[in-house]
């Protein structure tokens, strides 16, 4: 039955990933957190995060990582499977019999229509994340990442992977200093 429940819920992100990875991430949350509840929020953030680091499309990479994590290689190859078949399924039907209506005004509407359904899709998941991140941080420290996010990404241009990578490296630097800390203060 976890087979059956994992495939169904990648065929469905792949089904209604329209967008790119970034539209799916939402789809996947909805699937593997709040219907299946297989991993917490927290642990979808640090695959998103570490999944963003890595080459290649993150709703595969999410969909091998969550497959093998559910239901070992078998659950890998099947969430693969289930996630990359719709896209691959419809863009040979598009290019095969769609291709000559891609000029009409009505396939161009509906292909800027989906966008703005899109950007509320990431949006929520965007302030889910916000929320949950408090709980750690604080709202002064998760602000001032969302700020330097913004200004490194968007206005100096960097690489989101650099910018992941030097948080990965902060988060691993940081806690050696607390842990120290922590013993010199049980020891006082």
């Amino acid at each position: 039955m976890k087979q059956i429940n994992l495939f169904m819920a990648f065929l469905r992100v792949g089904l209604l990933g329209y967008g790119g990875g970034p539209a799916a991430i939402p789809l996947i949350q909805k699937e593997v957190v709040e219907r299946y509840g297989w991993i917490e929020e927290e642990e979808l953030s640090d695959i998103l995060a570490i999944g963003n680091t890595l080459p290649g499309p993150i709703a595969t990479k999410m969909a091998g990582y969550i497959g093998f994590r559910i239901a070992g290689v078998i659950g890998m190859i099947n969430a693969l499977v289930a996630s990359v078949i719709p896209t691959v399924a419809l863009l040979i039907f598009v290019l095969f019999s769609l291709a000559s209506f891609r000029e009409y005004e009505w396939v161009q509407g509906m292909t800027r229509g989906v966008l703005p359904v899109v950007a509320v899709m990431l949006g929520v998941l965007t302030w889910g994340f916000i929320k949950k991140s408090t709980a750690d941080f604080g709202w002064l420290r998760v602000m001032f990442l969302v700020i330097l996010s913004v200004i490194t990404l968007q206005l100096l241009g960097v690489h989101p992977a650099i910018l992941i990578v030097g948080l990965i490296l902060y988060v691993f630097i940081k806690p050696e200093k607390r842990k120290g800390s922590e013993k010199a203060g049980e020891t006082s």
